[in-house]
């Protein structure tokens, strides 16, 4: 069976309006950008954009597809890896693709990504629960505690994002492990209970 060849210039234009779509949706509402803005800002004509999108819905769609296939793959790894390497796995990644999480964590982006890179973190870290305390995956109280763990560690990659990563990886890296080490410390305890 022949291999499909890859277009590069395709795909060097694809990176461009997905780009242009993120440092866009930073700064305004997904549905008050337009085709042309997009376009404008790839540096690409617009019957260009058409050979890859249907619209300015479908490139969105894309490239929430795109980044939470990423993140996923990203967070999966964490069980091949201890915390600290998937705590710095996550961090450095969010570091290089620093447009894009300004959009995920912009008051003009619909929500929809920022909620599902939470849903991921919140089903690890109930997966890091009950693999440290034991307890059926099932357990209620898996849910709150979850929730908590994930809200808190969340909170600070968004507070690192808003503030224009103005601390360093290193120093957010450590305020999530002391975040971590304490939560964890503390949802065993209630677990155990």
């Amino acid at each position: 069976m022949a291999e499909k060849k890859v277009d590069r210039r395709a795909l060097k234009t694809q990176k461009q309006l997905k780009e242009a779509l993120t440092k866009l949706l930073a700064e305004k509402e997904l549905r008050h950008i337009t085709v042309q803005e997009i376009s404008d800002l790839a540096d690409v004509h617009r019957v260009t954009f058409y050979k890859h999108y249907l619209d300015v819905y479908d490139l969105y769609e894309k490239l929430e597809k795109e980044l939470l296939t990423e993140l996923g793959l990203l967070i999966l790894r964490f069980h091949e890896e201890d915390q600290k390497d998937f705590r710095k796995g996550l961090i450095d990644y969010i570091a290089q693709n620093p447009n894009t999480f300004r959009m995920v964590f912009s008051p003009h982006n619909t929500g929809e990504m920022r909620s599902k890179f939470s849903n991921m973190i919140e089903g690890i870290f109930r997966v890091i629960l009950t693999e440290k305390c034991t307890v059926d995956l099932n357990d209620g109280r898996l849910d709150y505690l979850s929730a908590y763990w994930a809200s808190g560690f969340f909170a600070v990659i968004e507070k690192w994002v808003q503030n224009g990563f103005s601390q360093s990886e290193e120093f957010i890296i450590l305020m999530l492990k002391g975040f971590d080490e304490s939560t964890q410390d503390h949802m065993t305890k209630v677990l155990k209970k």
